[in-house]
């Protein structure tokens, strides 16, 4: 494609814009959108929207949330969205976003009011089970249905499984204060479990929740447990000092993994010295797992005797020989593991950080972020004002937080910021993220940053993307890059052979490009092919075919040799 075509598709959007052509205009824009030439379509829908054309509007809005820019997009859709169902969509699901969830219901309402757009209808209906009206959502979706709404009945089926489990559990648990029956009505709230991995998209199905865990609580210690657990890992922290009482309640009880449950919670907040003592009660009440995390606490506080004493209780179990293996090198003055926490350290960290040295906060909650998300919520106060003063690690580990939690747009605004400020990991999200939206020319853009921090992976995706474009003299050296350094063993090893011969046939490099096509062609399916999802039609139409490029390259060849034959009969 030329620029003097791109040039003329882009002069004619403007030019239905003005006319007020809406479909001509939308066509136009069409060829931007699927010719991925969104960098230079973006001031032709910026002209175009100046002239009123809807569809740029919604369209330029669009890209630049893609790109991070939240507030053009709002503004663009704003501009249309009472009269265009798809922006009144796009601005109720950005004002959703950002938690403002009074006025995205209303823009939600709008679009499908105004425009019949059903997925305006299926947000609004997620937007009300998220505010914990379940059943009203249910009703919302399944009225006024038409043939062609199947995709309303995944959600209503998901809300009214909610609506079924608060229902049963409730039920249950009348009959269990009746009968002041302690064990059935632990049994009972057990049944909510199922329901833990809704809580972060729907918060308010917690409130219900917590409700029927409370009344639990009050006639068993170990349903109590229960909503302990349920408080440390939905609620606000504030709850903890309740969790606490509940923890413990049910140790008295009896109740033998409660004061194990509580020593972790203790110890994923930072406070070691109640983390021990609950650990100790545990033992003392047959907790074995205990013992091992007795032995990791006193191994991190450089107790080695006492650490020796817990692992010691593990025999020949070979992780157990493994720690004391560990704690043998550090009595002679090895080094601790790179990703071992000095736990020595973390009261003095939380001591500046609560004097306002944002640093000592983020290596505070950085020794503490060893739980595999379970403390996100209670290390994010701790990490994100580093995070905020520019330190992109900080940035990086906050933008990972979010995702635990299930919070993809702060996920994304941290992982920009952690990206623009140079961590490799939040450039290479970034790449993604643009992939994802099939804004390929930005996400080139973020995996060649990512390379050159060096990412022999983004160095492979930068060069594929540009490969795809036609750019090969541009993809060669972060091809070569992928191909020279990386080992046997990369997973990108098959796609980087690939693309790296793609662009050297085109470069006229050819039996450097047989090789690497020919290596290619063998694994391609098993490596490359099958990695990829048969329903993503766009990713599968851009992709090399190694056997046809193959194919090529001997016509190539043949048209080679065919010259210098040529050549010598004219001698």
């Amino acid at each position: 494609m030329t620029t003097q075509d791109i040039q003329a598709r882009g002069e004619a959007l403007v030019a239905a814009a003005r006319d007020k052509d809406a479909k001509a205009a939308h066509r136009h824009s069409d060829f931007f959108v699927f010719g991925r030439h969104i960098d230079e379509g973006i001031p032709y829908w910026e002209r175009a929207a100046e002239a009123g054309d809807i569809w740029a509007h919604y369209t330029l809005a669009r890209y630049r949330k893609i790109r991070g820019d939240r507030d053009a997009a709002e503004a663009l859709y704003r501009a249309v969205a009472e009269f265009d169902a798809g922006s009144a969509y796009g601005l109720g699901v950005l004002l959703r976003e950002d938690d403002r969830n009074d006025e995205a219901a209303e823009w939600l309402r709008h679009g499908w009011e105004y425009g019949r757009h059903l997925d305006c209808k299926i947000e609004l209906g997620k937007l009300m089970a998220a505010e914990g009206r379940c059943a009203e959502a249910s009703a919302f979706l399944m009225s006024d249905v038409e043939l062609g709404d199947i995709a309303v009945f995944r959600w209503s089926k998901l809300f009214d499984s909610f609506v079924e489990v608060f229902d049963r559990v409730a039920a249950d648990l009348d009959i269990a204060e009746a009968d002041g029956d302690a064990e059935a009505a632990a049994k009972t709230v057990r049944g909510l479990v199922e329901l833990n991995e809704h809580f972060a998209d729907y918060p308010g199905i917690a409130t219900e929740a917590g409700e029927l865990y409370r009344r639990a609580s009050g006639i068993s210690a170990e349903a109590g447990m229960y909503y302990a657990l349920f408080l440390t890992d939905t609620g606000r922290e504030e709850c903890f000092p309740e969790a606490v009482e509940l923890f413990l309640r049910a140790r008295e009880a009896g109740v033998a993994q409660a004061a194990r449950l509580l020593g972790n919670k203790f110890e994923q907040r930072g406070h070691l010295a109640e983390a021990e003592r609950a650990h100790l009660l545990a033992v003392e009440a047959g907790e074995e797992a205990s013992q091992w995390n007795l032995g990791m606490l006193c191994l991190r506080l450089g107790r080695y005797d006492e650490a020796e004493h817990w692992f010691g209780h593990f025999g020949e179990d070979p992780e157990a020989v493994q720690q004391l293996a560990r704690i043998a090198a550090l009595r002679e003055g090895g080094p601790r593991a790179a990703d071992e926490p000095d736990f020595l350290l973390l009261a003095g960290a939380r001591e500046r950080a609560e004097a306002g040295d944002a640093e000592a906060g983020y290596e505070y909650a950085d020794m503490l972020n060893d739980w595999g998300g379970k403390n996100a919520r209670h290390l994010l106060p701790w990490m994100e004002p580093a995070a905020r003063a520019g330190n992109s690690d900080a940035a990086y580990d906050v933008a990972q937080l979010y995702t635990r939690l299930r919070r993809f747009t702060d996920r994304d605004k941290w992982h920009r910021l952690a990206a623009e400020g140079g961590d490799r990991h939040s450039c290479h999200h970034m790449g993604w993220l643009s992939d994802f939206h099939h804004d390929y020319q930005e996400s080139e853009r973020w995996y060649a940053r990512a390379a050159g921090l060096g990412s022999r992976l983004d160095s492979m995706l930068a060069g594929k993307l540009m490969v795809q474009r036609g750019a090969y003299a541009e993809a060669e050296p972060y091809l070569r890059t992928a191909w020279e350094e990386g080992d046997e063993n990369d997973a990108f090893r098959t796609e980087t052979a690939g693309y790296y011969g793609v662009a050297l046939r085109h470069l006229g490099r050819l039996a450097e490009a047989m090789d690497l096509l020919t290596a290619a062609d063998e694994r391609w399916y098993e490596d490359v092919r099958r990695r990829y999802s048969t329903d993503d039609l766009d990713v599968l139409a851009r992709m090399i075919d190694p056997e046809k490029e193959l194919e090529a390259l001997d016509e190539q060849l043949d048209a080679e040799l065919d010259g210098e034959l040529d050549g010598d009969d004219e001698e």
